[in-house]
């Protein structure tokens, strides 16, 4: 009876051994080919051409000039010279070395300036003299406007030659640059407007100070006076007055 029990024990024993056997090894086939198909995946990705793995080249240094050598004596002579001055101001020499370069850009600046400066300035007074030109009456409209105001003081009636002067002399500009004026435009007006040369302007404050001297003061001009408007408007148009 007793070896009865112990051998039912042994086989109870590797039964259950076999089924061990059974329940781990299910895991295990899993788990291998989970393995192998990581490692079949790794090796796609590592045999793809759009993939970069190897390590980047190092970068190069770009190469360092070297500084001439009449450069570099140059600069020793500068601190030789410029660093006790330095001290003396209470500078070290690699401060006070940018205090003497920003003295002497700007002496060249100034002497850039002293060179370039008055052909700059003619330049400037020709094109204002060009400016000037283009905005002053034809000469055929000056010549004809002077001509009639003219007998009209050839008569002695210098305050309606004066006064055709103006008038005339506002419409050329109105003809010529509409934009300029309005209807209610006075002389006094006209005669500070930028757009005119110093000539207009003038002529205008010097004509329209004559008209209104006789239309307000009740005082007819003379000679004098009308010379002195047709003088100013012969300015203004550039023209030659002939005695």
């Amino acid at each position: 009876m007793q070896h009865y029990h112990e051998g039912y024990r042994l086989r109870g024993r590797a039964a259950h051994a076999n089924q061990a056997d059974v329940t781990v090894g299910g895991p295990q086939i899993a788990g291998a080919a989970a393995a192998r198909d990581a490692a079949s995946d790794w090796e796609a990705v590592r045999a793809a051409s759009d993939i970069q793995f190897a390590p980047l080249p190092p970068m190069q240094q770009p190469p360092v000039s070297e500084v001439p050598g009449w450069l570099r004596a140059l600069s020793r002579l500068m601190e030789a010279i410029f660093e006790p001055i330095g001290r003396l101001l209470g500078m070290s020499w690699p401060v006070f070395q940018y205090v003497l370069i920003a003295l002497a850009a700007a002496m060249a600046l100034l002497l850039l300036w002293r060179i370039f400066g008055p052909a700059m300035a003619a330049w400037r007074n020709r094109r204002g003299q060009e400016d000037e030109a283009v905005w002053a009456p034809s000469r055929a409209e000056a010549t004809a406007l002077l001509e009639d105001a003219d007998r009209l003081a050839a008569q002695g009636r210098f305050g309606e030659a004066a006064h055709l002067l103006l008038q005339r002399s506002v419409h050329q500009i109105n003809q010529a640059r509409p934009d300029w004026l309005i209807p209610a435009s006075t002389a006094r007006e006209i005669s500070v407007l930028p757009m005119l040369p110093e000539s207009g302007r003038r002529a205008f404050a010097t004509i329209a100070d004559r008209v209104e001297r006789s239309l307000f003061a009740l005082r007819d001009l003379d000679a004098q006076d009308w010379t002195a408007a047709r003088a100013a408007y012969a300015d203004f148009a550039r023209l030659e007055l002939r005695a």
